[in-house]
């Protein structure tokens, strides 16, 4: 594992933001809903366990501002959406002119404001490593908006794609699978840190190990998103919960949490 490098003074404890990929599972009820939870009212209760949401369906369609802005009223002020990028406009980003599709792409994540925790752009496992498409990307991308980068191809697994990451302030995106032989390693590229832990189960002696490899960049100051994938029953939803209770200062449950609740959460913009 690299851990981050500390300079200067000791900075203030990073948080943990932890949920699943996805929150509208009424098959979720009653192992995590409440008996006949349906609608605006998943949400809701998904918030008031969980600090943050992988959102799925943006990786099919753009958000309607409405929709937007239903999610963030049913949320309090310190929980973070992440969006994953829109397939189609993604893939074109990459694969053709960024600087025709990037302003469409990122226009509605924007209604997300300081919610938005990072937007997740994944490359496909059909595309293999490109560094100019990759640079033209990076170059395009809103500086003010938080960006995570997944690469499903193998290729892309290289010191110097992930050195360009960093000189963009871009996150790279560690993704734990069930045919991966062993935990995936967690590099820093950005300011902060973003898992999926894609097994299909995690024990509580695996949900340690993992909190023991988050908590050297907590305590550096950085911030970690970390997502179960969906399941059937709302099992991953549990293990979530789980995670998050193993650092509760770092999901926010220190004195005064409840008043950064009714406030204004701070941003979590990434500054290049």
């Amino acid at each position: 594992m690299r851990t981050p490098e500390r300079a200067g003074p000791s900075p203030s404890r990073g948080r943990l933001f932890v949920g699943t990929s996805g929150f509208s599972y009424p098959a979720w009820s009653p192992l995590f809903y409440p008996a006949g939870t349906r609608g605006e009212g998943l949400l809701r209760e998904y918030a008031g366990r969980l600090s943050a949401v992988e959102l799925n369906n943006t990786f099919y369609r753009h958000p309607t501002m409405p929709r937007v802005h239903a999610w963030l009223d049913a949320v309090p002020a310190d929980f973070r959406f992440t969006v994953k990028a829109q397939k189609g406009g993604g893939i074109r980003a990459i694969r053709a002119d960024p600087h025709a599709t990037v302003s469409w792409l990122t226009a509605p994540y924007r209604w997300f404001g300081e919610r938005l925790g990072s937007v997740l752009y994944r490359v496909p496992k059909e595309l293999p490593r490109d560094d100019a498409a990759l640079a033209a990307l990076l170059e395009t991308w809103p500086a003010e908006m938080p960006l995570t980068v997944e690469f499903q191809h193998p290729s892309w697994w290289d010191d110097a794609v992930h050195q360009l990451l960093r000189d963009h302030d871009a996150v790279l995106c560690a993704t734990d699978l069930d045919e991966a032989p062993f935990p995936v390693d967690l590099r820093l590229t950005g300011r902060l840190l973003y898992l999926r832990l894609r097994r299909h189960a995690y024990s509580s002696t695996d949900l340690d190990a993992w909190s023991a490899r988050l908590e050297p960049f907590l305590a550096d100051g950085r911030d970690a998103f970390v997502f179960f994938r969906h399941d059937e029953t709302g099992e991953s939803a549990l293990r979530a919960e789980q995670l998050g209770a193993m650092n509760r200062p770092a999901l926010g449950e220190a004195p005064g949490h409840e008043e950064t609740r009714r406030g204004e959460a701070p941003g979590l913009g990434m500054r290049r």
